[in-house]
């Protein structure tokens, strides 16, 4: 769920996955890889993903709507 989410939030305000990589202090493959789900971002990352995107770690999760 949580790569779903990330990647509809990028595309929705038309970043690249390079923009968010370089914004979150990760690489863009990470950042690859976690829209595919071939990994999950560990926690640290989730609540700079939610910060960023101004959502909560909740939503992220697919534990909650906006």
């Amino acid at each position: 769920m949580i790569g779903i989410r990330i990647k509809e939030l990028r595309v929705e305000r038309k970043i690249s996955q390079s923009t968010l990589a370089k914004a979150i202090g990760v690489s863009q493959k990470a950042i690859d890889y976690w829209e595919r789900e071939v990994n999950e971002p560990k926690a640290g990352y989730i609540i700079l993903l939610a910060d960023y995107f101004d959502v909560s770690a909740d939503f992220l999760l697919g534990r909650s709507e906006m």
